[in-house]
């Protein structure tokens, strides 16, 4: 993976298919910051995580004597520790903003991606993945007003969005039928192109499209 040149006295503990690990390995990606990656699946975390993240769980960065989970922290704090390029708006309305876009794709939609996932009611599974769609193309027509979420830039909204957009076909999601899908999918392929998204994949995320 393309965040991971050389040795480094920064670690990510890393879900290698969690749509919340993707998030941060993005940013690292974007910022061009080399981490030691130690990749896990999420019901099995590597066992010396326990001794520095008392909730052993998945994203973990390790920066020096720093240790962050939950990830949002995580990739605010790597914007405020690599400021170039910026990920967040200069101006505290516009980064307020931000913020709250960020939280309300936790709200609307991560919830749902993650009860897809994990939930064992194929009806629960069933309902979720139709909210999700309807959730998603409900926002698609906005996407033709600038090139990014809301903005002229990349931001750290975009680096949430870009997981869960990439992960539509294997959780059964299809918004390719609609007419009005069209600005989304333009948006789409200019996440999924840019280079710090790519080195950002891990194969099983690779082969999720495939």
């Amino acid at each position: 993976m393309g965040v991971v040149a050389k040795r480094s006295s920064m670690t990510l503990f890393s879900d290698s298919t969690s749509h919340y690990s993707h998030r941060v390995r993005i940013v690292l990606a974007e910022k061009g910051v080399t981490v030691d990656l130690v990749e896990a699946e999420g019901n099995h975390p590597p066992a010396e995580l326990a001794d520095v993240n008392p909730d052993n769980s998945l994203p973990t960065l390790m920066d020096r004597d720093l240790v962050l989970w939950e990830s949002r922290v995580i990739m605010e704090y790597l914007d405020e520790r690599f400021p170039h390029p910026p990920l967040l708006p200069v101006y505290p309305v516009a980064r307020a903003e931000s913020r709250l876009f960020m939280h309300r794709i936790e709200k609307d939609w991560c919830a749902l991606v993650d009860s897809i996932q994990n939930s064992r009611s194929d009806n629960v599974v069933s309902k979720s993945t139709k909210e999700l769609r309807e959730s998603i193309m409900g926002i698609a027509p906005i996407f033709a007003e600038k090139p990014f979420f809301m903005s002229e830039e990349f931001t750290l909204v975009d680096c949430c969005i870009a997981p869960i957009l990439w992960r539509l076909p294997s959780l059964g999601v299809d918004i390719r039928s609609s007419k009005q899908s069209k600005p989304l999918l333009t948006y789409m392929d200019a996440l999924f192109n840019r280079e710090s998204f790519q080195e950002s994949l891990t194969e099983q995320e690779r082969e999720m499209r495939t």
